[in-house]
């Protein structure tokens, strides 16, 4: 009977596992964010068919930077790519069984990249050759996308013949994906430029891929940090947010710094071991100071550094949930955009880098970090700066989750102190400021 009190434990475990991985896989502030790609034949050949691979990013603010993305699947039979436009396989494989014309790739489970600005026209189509950056929904709907064309061979040539690839993977530029079968859907239609005629695909079927941030590392990949106008605390990252620090995975002192920064140094060294040693070991950390405290306003700078010295981050994206930015009166220096994932509730906003201003934080140094303010209107019944509530619930960098310090340590508020005591300080300090510059002209 011992037997059957341990029958259950492992299926349970199993079980749990798969519910835990896909919770990861959802995101509350993104519930439908996916990238789907998309498979249109669009004419058939002697031995198979030629196709155009469109992915289309619809996650409202996780977008693919440099080095791109990366897109792999199985031949579900011996299919060979002949031909490719907009994009490239990475290796040919073995392709000595052919004579005269050699395929472009011959590997069972080839492995696929876009091609990198400036190629010549004829290696280009529409939507391609953007070194794989592809922007997030909400930042840039139009370069969200990205396309390339393929020739298949050693294929069905008709719709009942064509077998799908299987097995899809897609690193975006790194880990997390996780790539749904090949499935068969309504052929696309597309319009002509003159709006007059449409035309339509022979053949359609999608892949989605989701990401879990579980999947792409087990720590965070950012920080939060915290300090306010009234308490000279300032709250410092958890310790270990993203890893502990040891001897050979971050950098310490000006000298070593100084002997990695160089043309070379993302060749001869793992990124992971060019941050700058801290006790929070994060690449990213987000600094929010709540800065100043007026009648019916108040005011938010918000600093994001990189530690990385290995890593510009290039179309970077900031998600912040406050329920005070339904009410956001302007911000400076970076773009926002409220993000809507609920039709009831403005709580959330996306925030990101004016286009050739800010739009790329720099490696760590002097210029890695980006800054701005935010000033927001008071919303008299909710407004306080008890109980740490001027701090954002969550914050996220690049689409992934920091990590935020625990509740008990947000810089409180002091006993002596309220909201109106604190708005009739500033607006004193700001009246001595004046009287003295007066002053000091007579």
């Amino acid at each position: 009977m011992m037997f059957y009190k341990f029958a259950y434990p492992l299926p349970m475990v199993a079980f749990f596992a798969i519910i835990i991985s896909q919770a990861g896989a959802y995101d509350p502030l993104d519930p439908n964010g996916n990238i789907t790609i998309k498979w249109d034949i669009m004419s058939w050949t002697p031995d198979g068919y030629v196709a155009v691979v469109t992915m289309t990013n619809f996650q409202m603010y996780r977008h693919i930077m440099s080095p791109g993305w990366t897109l792999g699947w199985v031949w579900a039979k011996k299919e060979v790519i002949w031909s490719m436009v907009g994009a490239q396989a990475t290796e040919q494989g073995d392709c000595s069984k052919f004579k005269g014309n050699v395929p472009h790739c011959c590997k069972k489970n080839p492995t696929v990249v876009d091609l990198l600005p400036g190629v010549p026209y004829n290696q280009q189509i529409a939507n391609c050759c953007k070194g794989g950056v592809v922007s997030s929904w909400s930042q840039d709907s139009s370069t969200a996308v990205s396309s390339f064309q393929v020739g298949v061979g050693r294929a069905g040539t008709s719709n009942k013949t064509v077998n799908l690839p299987l097995n899809f993977t897609l690193l975006g530029p790194g880990l997390g994906y996780t790539c749904s079968g090949a499935k068969k859907v309504p052929s696309t239609v597309f319009l002509t430029p003159d709006g007059r005629r449409k035309t339509q695909a022979l053949m359609t079927w999608n892949v989605t891929c989701t990401y879990n941030q579980i999947l792409a590392s087990r720590y965070p990949s950012c920080c939060v940090s915290m300090s306010s106008f009234y308490n000279s605390t300032i709250t410092p990252c958890p310790s270990c947010s993203c890893g502990c620090q040891n001897n050979n995975n971050c950098i310490s002192s000006d000298a070593e710094i100084e002997s990695v920064v160089g043309k070379n140094r993302t060749r001869s060294r793992n990124s992971n071991a060019m941050i700058r040693c801290t006790n929070h070991m994060c690449p990213i950390r987000v600094h929010w100071h709540v800065k100043l405290n007026y009648k019916e306003y108040w005011r938010v700078k918000m600093t994001v550094t990189n530690f990385n010295y290995a890593m510009n981050y290039t179309q970077w994206t900031l998600v912040a949930q406050h329920p005070n930015l339904h009410n956001i009166t302007q911000v400076f220096s970076f773009e926002y955009k409220p993000l809507l994932p609920y039709k009831y509730t403005n709580d959330t906003g996306m925030f990101y880098g004016l286009k050739f201003y800010n739009d790329v934080l720099k490696e760590a140094g002097a210029d890695g970090n980006v800054q701005s303010e935010l000033i927001l209107k008071k919303d008299m019944s909710t407004f306080t700066f008890k109980q740490g509530w001027a701090f954002p619930r969550k914050i996220y960098f690049n689409g992934d989750e920091c990590a935020m310090p625990a509740p008990d340590e947000y810089p409180y508020l002091p006993n002596s102190a309220n909201s109106k005591l604190i708005s009739i300080s500033t607006m004193a300090s700001f009246l001595l400021l004046v009287f003295a510059n007066l002053l000091g002209m007579i």
